[in-house]
């Protein structure tokens, strides 16, 4: 059985993921900060663990506590966006936050669950990134903190992908989805992007990595 561990999984399109991996015969490990509240995840048949990706010393409890579990995926889904304002209005300290948490906590969820993935049959590391990170397609201004996040978390799985080359390593980019960081008016609901993020991650393949792959499995510009 594949194990597939998703942080941030308690909603949006974490939850849906954590679903849809299960409905595919995926065991999963699914992240929240707060772990009792996390009943939909709970319910949904994942194994629930404690995570604050922006808090070093709760990655480095998640990694003692799954140390010697093999995992076969890792998706890097937790992330925040506070701040959508232009730049004169943009909230420094917020912009502080959203670096912290979408881009430090990706990559310090990596490196501590490094010698879990290399005992896993996969290795497939993906994180959830955005075409609001794609440069090429940068049209207009504002959310200057998440536009900036997610490009980094774009050269982080170029870069990863260069050094560990016996894994497959991918920026995925969901879509615009009805949650509540996309808000009502996105164009797809939960349920559609997570079977296209799990099709796209479930069938990685070698000459993908480093690749930024959008949900419905074509290739966005850097």
């Amino acid at each position: 059985m594949t194990t597939t561990l998703i942080t941030g999984a308690n909603r949006g399109i974490g939850l849906a993921l954590a679903r849809v991996a299960i409905e595919n015969g995926h065991a999963v490990l699914g992240t929240a900060r707060d772990p009792a509240a996390a009943t939909e995840l709970r319910d949904a048949g994942a194994r629930v663990l404690g995570l604050d990706v922006a808090d070093l010393g709760s990655v480095e409890a998640l990694a003692g506590e799954l140390a010697g579990e093999p995992i076969d995926i890792l998706v890097n889904n937790a992330a925040i966006y506070p701040d959508k304002a232009g730049i004169e209005a943009t909230d420094l300290d917020a912009f502080s936050r959203t670096m912290e948490t979408n881009v430090r906590g990706p990559i310090a969820v990596t490196r501590a669950l490094l010698p879990n993935l290399r005992a896993g049959d996969r290795r497939v590391i993906a994180t959830v990134s955005s075409s609001m990170g794609s440069i090429a397609k940068a049209d207009s201004g504002r959310s200057y903190a998440y536009r900036m996040s997610k490009a980094a978390v774009n050269m982080m799985a170029k870069a990863l992908a260069a050094e560990l080359t016996d894994f497959v390593c991918l920026a995925v980019d969901p879509g615009w989805v009805r949650t509540d960081m996309g808000g009502a008016g996105a164009s797809i609901s939960p349920r559609e992007s997570a079977a296209g993020v799990f099709r796209v991650v479930d069938g990685a393949r070698a000459e993908q990595t480093g690749g930024f792959i959008r949900y419905d499995g074509t290739t966005l510009p850097w």
